[in-house]
This record gives structure tokens, sequence and C-alpha cells, in this order.
């Protein structure tokens, strides 16, 4: 049993940046991932293989509480979900860390404040090569400087649907994006601007994800170790379960046991919860840290859905992602409420928009209906209850989830489409055809965060300021499972700077 300093499971967008975070400070580290380095293949870029037959999903099977199963949309790769993220990389506004008032009910305050993330945000953004405009989002919080990189520019269409948008009084801006590239340099840039980036894995490593950015330069110090196909499947506690002394793993049915220092959770909100639970021991019959009776408790996926807007106009965009709508972020003037974001997606094909059309369409319609569609994604916010949660029942994962607070995304939903009538000639509008309907179903827990909620009070919370659990003093958890709330902006950037911020403080403990 070789004995490490430090040993961080997962390599997601809360290890991956962890790593980062932790390279050179000294220590000997070992990094666990379950899945293997995704590979380079053609299918990358073919949307039947990415999203009609699942190819960088997981086959694993969970259950909801009504016992049917189905397949999550999770990636277990180095690198994580960020592997087929669509890099738009946001930060939670202000009001977020504060309690806010919903139609259906009130978030819970952060312990902590938007000042005490901004500096880790703008780490990130460095860090993920980001590219956007500060002050033309309405909703924008203090930034202390420009983003790293200049916004990348829309083509034609989209430009024009950009103006539509803003001669209506609207404030429509560029979506800030993780992409290595250079728009004055274009030939030198190694993102080429394609369509099979939203949700696809990127053949020429252009996409900022965890891997690219973090692990792979982390693994050229000698003291950073990578093992792949390593599942961490339980941790032990020393005699008096105060601390973790080792973590069992398994690879191809082989048992392996890894002691260290300090243990850092990052496998996701729901699987590192479920490591938490299958830990049990005696002095932790609930499961390890999980005194307050949170573990896997509050969790939040965002209320997600998608609309294909089908317009009389061709749409020959290649690389659609790039902007952006927050106007009613907080609501609207007849409805004082959260409703959400709005943001383009990746432009869809053919093969995309397939499984949601009637049996018989033809090819060639559903080619001209994808020659003419512009892809919309919306998210709202979802409110924590102790009752969604994460279970394990006889060693299977079970997800029970009740949607509430979708007041706000169906208002949105109606909004943008009435907004669109009127600006865009957009005249028929049907769900997007990647997901089977409007609202992503439960598997779709791309932002799957809250099941380990951060706080001062170890009964309220499962985790300090520093995200150590409050139970075992040297037990961290930096993925997403630390949020109270979720906000309505994709929440990579967000674990992204809080995973800086545990890693700074860290090394401060180290010294």
């Amino acid at each position: 049993m070789e004995q490490y300093d430090i040993i961080i499971i997962g390599t997601g967008a809360g290890g991956g940046t962890l790593l980062h975070a932790l390279k050179d400070c000294g220590k000997k580290i070992l990094v666990l991932e379950r899945g293997t380095f995704l590979p380079r293949e053609k299918e990358n870029w073919d949307s039947v293989a990415v999203f009609q037959q699942d190819r960088y999903h997981t086959s694993e099977v969970w259950k909801t509480s009504e016992e049917k199963d189905f397949h999550p949309q999770t990636g277990y790769w180095v690198g994580g979900n960020t592997k087929v993220y669509g890099a738009a990389l946001f930060r939670l506004r202000e009001k977020n860390f504060e309690s806010v008032t919903h139609f259906d009910g009130v978030t819970p305050e952060w312990p902590l404040k938007y000042a005490d993330f901004e500096p880790f945000y703008t780490e990130a953004e460095k860090l993920y090569d980001v590219h956007g405009r500060m002050g033309d989002d309405p909703t924008e919080p203090f930034r202390s400087g420009e983003y790293p990189y200049p916004p990348l520019a829309h083509e034609p269409r989209i430009q024009e649907l950009h103006d539509a948008l803003q001669a209506r009084g609207l404030h429509p801006f560029c979506l800030p994006i993780g992409v290595k590239r250079n728009e004055k340099d274009p030939l030198n840039s190694p993102c080429i601007r394609c369509d099979t980036c939203d949700g696809f894995p990127c053949l020429l490593h252009a996409k900022a994800d965890a891997d690219i950015n973090c692990v792979r330069p982390s693994l050229q110090q000698a003291q950073v170790t990578l093992m792949t196909e390593m599942q961490a499947t339980r941790l032990l506690t020393n005699a008096s379960g105060t601390s973790i002394k080792a973590v069992e793993a398994s690879r191809n049915g082989e048992k392996f046991v890894f002691s260290a220092d300090l243990v850092v959770l990052a496998a996701g909100a729901v699987n590192s919860a479920i490591l938490l639970l299958r830990s049990a021991t005696d002095l932790h019959p609930g499961g390890l840290a999980n005194g307050s009776g949170l573990v896997g408790r509050n969790l939040m996926k965002h209320h997600n859905a998608a609309m294909l807007a089908i317009s009389t106009k061709p749409n020959p965009t290649r690389f659609q992602k790039t902007l952006a709508v927050n106007d009613f972020y907080w609501g609207d003037a007849d409805f004082n409420f959260p409703m959400g974001h709005i943001q383009l997606m990746g432009k869809s094909n053919k093969d995309q928009i397939s499984p949601d059309a009637p049996f018989f369409t033809p090819g060639l319609v559903l080619e001209e209906m994808a020659g003419h569609s512009v892809d919309w994604w919306f998210t709202a916010e979802d409110l924590p209850s102790p009752e969604n949660r994460v279970t394990l029942q006889g060693g299977q994962i079970h997800i029970q989830y009740t949607e509430s607070n979708t007041r706000g995304l169906e208002r949105l939903q109606d909004t943008w489409s009435h907004i669109l009538r009127e600006s865009d000639d957009a005249s028929h509008f049907i769900p997007h055809s990647i997901y089977l309907k409007k609202d992503i179903p439960l598997q779709g827990l791309a932002h799957q965060c809250g099941t380990c909620r951060f706080g001062t009070d170890a009964a309220s919370s499962v985790l300090n300021t520093d995200c150590r659990t409050h139970q075992l003093d040297n037990l961290y958890v930096v993925d997403g499972s630390f949020f109270p709330s979720s906000g309505a902006v994709n929440p990579s950037l967000t674990i992204m700077a809080n995973a800086l911020r545990v890693g700074k403080r860290l090394v401060e403990l180290f010294k």
C-alpha cells in the first residue's frame, strides 16, 4: 500500500482544476479516474454516434424512485463531463449568493458571497481560455477586469438575429465560451469553429476542458501520478473515525488500496455522495460525513429545455453558440420572480432532429428543417429540496427527483417564442430532437449539484466553507456537490473557481 500526500478522486471541472492548483505544491499526488482518456476518433464528430448511440456516455444503469431504469447522460473520462460540455463558462450573479424568492419557494443564502469567488472566477477564466466581453450582459456581476480573450464573432445569420433583438430593446451579448481560438489568426488556431462542438468531444483538442487545460499539463510534474480505469469504491477511516486513512479502488475486478494524508472527492455530485454513503461504518452508520443527514440530499440539476426555432430564413451558420440573453433572468414586468437564462446551442443537423420527427418524415424535409433552424437552450433554477436525493439501495444508484419551480421556465419559453415570432419570422417551434421533449428528462444530469452542501453549521451542511467535511478532518469535496443553490447559468465555471479557491487554501495549510 503506497503512501501519498494527497489523493484526488475524479478529473473533471473540480478534480482536474484542483490538480492544476496543487501540482506545484511539492506534495506527492495520486489522481484516481474511473475512466480513461477519451479516444480521438472519427466518431468524435459523428452526430449519430454522439447523440443517438450515446457513444461517450456511460452504459451504467441508474434507477428512479419508481424503480425505472435509465442511463444517465454522464461520461467517465479523464476530464469528466468537460470532454463533451458546451464550454459556456458563466459566473453566478451576485444575487445568486443571497436568499432569492422564486415562484415556488426561497433559495438559501450561501455562507460565502460573490466577492469571495470573484478573484478565482478571474483566474478560472484565464485557465480555461474564456472569450467574452464585459459590460453587455445586463445581469453581469462585478468584474475586476476584462475577459482574457475577446468574444467569438457572430456569423452573419446570428449577427442579424442579434441586431433584431437589440432593436427590440433587449440586450443580447456574446456568450462567454472556453475554446482555443484566435479570431485574428484563425489559420494558427486549434479551434476551427466547426458545427461539432456543443455536446461533442473535440477531435482537435481545441475545447478548453479539464483534461487538456489541467490534467495533461500537471502530469509533467514528477510527483503527480494518474491512474486511469481505477474506480474508487470505498473510503477507509482510522480507528476513531475522524480521518480517512486509505482509499479502496478497483480496476478490472482487481482490488487496490492507497493511503494518503489528505483525500479529495471530485467524482460529481451523484457519485461523490454515493461513495460517502457506500463507505458507512459503525461510527458513521449513515455514511461518511453524514452527521447532518444531508449527504445525497438537495440534488439539483437545473430545469433545462431546448427549442428548435424554424424560420423561413436559411441558417448556414456553422459555429452557432455565440449569443446569449439574460433580460429575463430575474423576471419581467408581469412576473416578479426569476425566469432564467437563454443561450444558443450548437447547430443541429438532420440526424439530431430525426428522433423527434414523425417516423414518416422524409430525409429531405429533415434537411430543410435543419437548414432553417436556430437552436436555443433555456436554463431555469430548480430549488433545493431534501427529498430530491441520491441513495444507494442494494448497490444500485437511485435518483429521487420531483420537479418544482417550473413556472419560470415555462414563462421564459413562451416569452421567447413570442419574441422570435415577431422579430425573426420564426413561424414554427418544435422541441429540440437531441432530447426527447422540451424539458430535459431526468437522465440529463450534466448540471448536477447540491448533494454535499457547504455551510458554517455542521447540523445543516456537510462541508465547511473550505469544502472540508465537518466530521472528517482530512476529507474535502470540490465538485458541484457543495452548491447550496444552483442559480440559472451553467455551473462549470463556479466549480472551477471553487476548486482554485480550495486549492489556494490547501497550499496555505501545507505551508
